[in-house]
């Protein structure tokens, strides 16, 4: 039986509790869910990319368990359509958050579908209650010492007590 893999692009930097709440809705729709750490060289994050793996994999496991999905965490530095290809994927998994990130993510459909007409985007709208997260503002919240612990698992919010 053919299994349908999706691909979840991200920097994950931190990983927030809306980026799981979009893996565990992927996981319902594909067999294999690809988590891709994007890397780009003019970027410098606030974790390196090998504790950004580890964080991953720990929020992972139990979601792999509840949904019966297996899943890969890698990484990418390239075109994210050619990582997908790569990875055997014929879903690009997006989250929106809100109308900013529709458009925004509209243009990029468009070019990747250009790219790669083989390889689908499907959106999952942002729970309501996770809607507001999003990673730049949980590392500025953080910096200037603010309650971050609604916004990321427990051990995310561990590791950046440390940062």
């Amino acid at each position: 039986m053919t299994r349908l893999v999706g691909f979840y692009p991200g920097s994950f930097d931190p990983v927030t509790n809306g980026h799981l709440d979009v893996i565990e809705r992927a996981c319902r729709l594909v067999d294999h869910l690809v988590i891709a750490i994007g890397t780009h060289h003019t970027k410098t994050p606030l974790f390196a990319h090998e504790e950004r793996l580890q964080l991953l994999q720990r929020c992972m496991d139990p979601i792999g368990k509840r949904t019966d999905t297996e899943f890969t965490i890698t990484e990418f530095n390239g075109l994210m359509v050619n990582a997908a290809r790569e990875a055997g994927a014929k879903l690009v998994i997006r989250g929106l958050r809100d109308t900013t990130d529709y458009n925004y993510e509209m243009q990029m459909v468009g070019m990747n579908a250009q790219m790669a007409p083989d390889i689908q985007t499907v959106f999952l709208p942002a729970s309501p209650h996770v809607r507001h997260i999003s990673a730049s503002l949980v590392r500025q919240i953080a910096d200037l010492g603010g309650d971050i612990s609604a916004f990321v698992p427990n051990i995310v919010f561990k590791a950046l007590k440390q940062k």
